[in-house]
């Protein structure tokens, strides 16, 4: 992967969804800085996101998150060389908040402004120094990336040249954490309200799992209208014993899905490691599966890293400045981006 060292130091900011983040990164690599700021507890008594609220908070966070992730900079402005931001894909007034900051920032101190890719700025995030001295993944790779809103499967022959293997045909895992959680009153965000349930289950008949044979794709609707026939099955006598049953047997059917597409993948292309990233990567029985039968090496940011960050979003700029830099400050918000798209 070719390094441009012209820009070596980047402020990136970060609106896509629900989290206002900001983060000065150098070389790609050494994070100086990583500033979030949440809005999870002013949704989760709408039990999800609200775009409008979101935007609103964001415009209220900017300032705050931008002076917080500079304050580490002896030098101040003078120590970067440009400004990132998310242009996509994500809530369209989210993007917008933090893209035209960033374009603000950026002309106003004259620096270049990257527009990166959220999708695979959260793969990038493997590419950060995480304190443990391992060396950064190298191509080629096959790439899991599983959030609330995607869940791909893609593999990496060279940096920037991602190409889509397979994607979800209906719900994103994510998405289908969030619905499964609401389904059993499990609360808001889904993930890691499943995932604590699951952790006190004693057994669980097993839910079906959807293969989708020959292909490289996902599907999790049928597993979700699985547990909501169990669920109505149970009416009102459904316990928290029964909750966190279902919880585990639907958390496995996701995992087992998931690490045994993304493992035949890696030995079908023979390549020499697997990234797995996104939100759901933070899930620990995910991570553990994955590292437990994986066939090649296999690279996961830290939980920190996995969920909205910023520090991605400069990570994905350096290594992919050159494709970026041609938006400059004319490019606009593309809430429905796609991978490889910048």
């Amino acid at each position: 992967m070719s390094l441009s060292p012209a820009l070596r130091t980047i402020l990136a900011l970060e609106t896509s969804c629900d989290e206002t983040a900001a983060a000065v990164v150098r070389d790609g690599r050494v994070i100086v800085s990583n500033v979030v700021a949440s809005q999870i507890d002013i949704h989760r008594r709408f039990g999800g996101v609200v775009p409008e609220v979101a935007s609103r908070q964001h415009i209220l966070a900017l300032d705050a998150v931008v002076r917080a992730a500079l304050a580490p900079l002896e030098a101040g402005w003078s120590a970067i060389d440009a400004v990132a931001a998310t242009r996509g894909p994500g809530l369209a007034g989210a993007l917008l908040t933090g893209l035209h900051a960033a374009k603000g920032l950026a002309w106003a101190r004259g620096l270049p402004l990257i527009a990166v890719n959220h999708v695979e700025a959260h793969v990038y995030a493997s590419w950060l120094d995480d304190g443990s001295g391992r060396e950064p993944p190298r191509p080629p790779l096959v790439v899991l990336i599983v959030s609330g809103g995607h869940t791909l499967l893609a593999h990496l022959a060279d940096a920037g040249a991602l190409q889509v293997l397979g994607q979800t045909r209906d719900d994103a895992a994510g998405e289908a954490f969030d619905k499964v959680a609401r389904l059993l009153g499990l609360g808001f965000p889904g993930g890691p309200a499943i995932e604590r349930a699951a952790r006190s289950a004693t057994g669980a008949a097993p839910l079906p799992r959807a293969w989708l044979r020959e292909s490289d794709d996902f599907s999790f609707s049928g597993l979700k209208t699985a547990v909501l026939h169990q669920v109505r099955a149970a009416g009102p006598t459904l316990d928290d014993a029964q909750r966190a049953g279902l919880a585990a047997a639907f958390q496995e059917s996701v995992v087992d899905v998931l690490v045994r597409k993304t493992c035949d993948a890696a030995r079908r292309l023979a390549v020499g490691g697997i990234v797995l990233a996104g939100g759901v990567a933070a899930n620990q029985r995910l991570r553990a599966a994955l590292l437990a039968q994986a066939p090649v090496p296999v690279w996961i940011p830290p939980l920190a890293l996995c969920t909205d960050n910023a520090a991605m979003i400069a990570a994905a700029a350096f290594w992919r400045q050159a494709p970026g830099l041609a938006h400059g400050l004319a490019c606009d918000v593309a809430p429905t981006l796609r991978l490889g798209q910048v």
